[in-house]
């Protein structure tokens, strides 16, 4: 995920590694969102006797990718990071060995998957929204949009920032939403669409009004929106971004002074939700250690330390989640889902429609 601030958080630099293939070292890959509490690690070395290495790897398609074409000689134990719009692919390539970690039985049924072979551990939940900047509106006049029919309309021309559906996971969790708002081409669940043209439609109708497409979500909320502080910081004039619903709280936690309300929204109609998941390598080299690497992200205390480090949702029952996140990033009351199948089935061919469509 799940976007965030992750150099706030604890990174391989503080691990003391000792080589990736030293028996007492476990190896994370992940992406660039990737960050715990320095304490909650130490707290795991300290009580497993391994000592924790993070890979980041890039945006979490280009990590995906990465360790797929690297699977039979991989650069760690653990693979953390994959969500629900791309686990088929990670698992029609073998990517992962079977293991059932420790607290598999405390995940909430609705994010419980692939539960007959145990290859994907869930972790986290998020929901990918477009955010808005209150600031841009507030001195517009305009009304935030609420809706994927809204940010189509006239007012809202030339103010949206995307991320590419081909590389970045925010990116193609959006394209998803729309098809599964639209259809893929036929009776859409919207007035407001083209008749007949389901996603592919209401696509050509976002480019026509202005939308601009970045490769990573790093690049599209810290650098082009305006309403983020790195944003403001790189002066970017786009006041709409998808990133996540759990993105305002982000900006309130790291601010200083931290103010009494965010200064980003969430459009709740342009919702769709994330799962992430973590598995063993299949060629691991230090499988025990991976095992209890996937132990310890069920854990009670990783659970509780996601919030507000890599500002997620924790999959685990009974996992508390700080007010300041539940108060700013509520979960979306009704998000876009699809079901893994289809998205097995269809994503490729969505993604290489969608680049022709909207890029070329």
């Amino acid at each position: 995920m799940v976007g965030t601030l992750a150099a706030c958080g604890w990174s391989s630099d503080d691990a003391g590694d000792s080589g990736a293939g030293g028996s007492k070292t476990v190896t994370l890959v992940s992406h660039d969102s990737w960050a715990a509490s320095k304490d909650v690690v130490a707290a795991f070395e300290k009580e497993s006797g391994y000592k924790v290495r993070v890979l980041e790897d890039g945006d979490a398609g280009q990590a995906v990718n990465k360790a797929i074409l690297t699977k039979d000689n991989p650069q760690g134990d653990v693979f953390f990071g994959v969500d629900n719009t791309l686990l088929s692919r990670a698992l029609d390539n073998d990517l992962f060995q079977p293991y059932e970690a420790k607290g598999s039985d405390q995940v909430r049924p609705e994010y419980r998957t692939d539960q007959d072979k145990h290859r994907v551990t869930p972790v986290d939940t998020g929901d990918i929204c477009v955010n808005y900047d209150k600031a841009y509106f507030d001195q517009h006049g305009l009304t935030p949009p609420k809706s994927f029919d809204d940010l189509v309309k006239p007012e809202y021309k030339d103010l949206l920032v995307t991320e590419n559906a081909g590389s970045s996971s925010p990116g193609l969790g959006f394209l998803l939403g729309t098809a599964a708002q639209y259809g893929d081409g036929g009776t859409s669940r919207s007035s407001e669409a083209e008749s007949g043209g389901g996603w592919q439609g209401y696509w050509k109708k976002l480019k026509a009004n202005g939308v601009k497409v970045v490769d990573s979500w790093e690049q599209a909320y810290n650098e082009e929106f305006s309403g983020s502080a790195g944003g403001k910081k790189a002066k970017g004039d786009r006041p709409l971004v998808v990133s996540y619903a759990s993105s305002p709280p982000a900006e309130v936690v790291y601010a200083d002074p931290q103010p009494d309300t965010a200064p980003t929204g969430v459009a709740d109609g342009t919702c769709f939700r994330q799962v992430e998941y973590a598995g063993l390598l299949g060629n691991a080299k230090n499988p025990e250690g991976g095992k209890a690497l996937l132990d310890f992200l069920l854990s009670k205390s990783f659970q509780e330390d996601m919030p507000l480090n890599m500002f997620v949702y924790p999959v685990r029952e009974g996992a508390q989640v700080p007010e300041v996140f539940s108060k700013f990033g509520p979960q979306a009351k009704d998000p876009q889902t699809l079901d893994p199948a289809k998205i097995a089935d269809n994503r490729d061919q969505w993604v290489k429609s969608w680049t022709s469509l909207v890029l070329k």
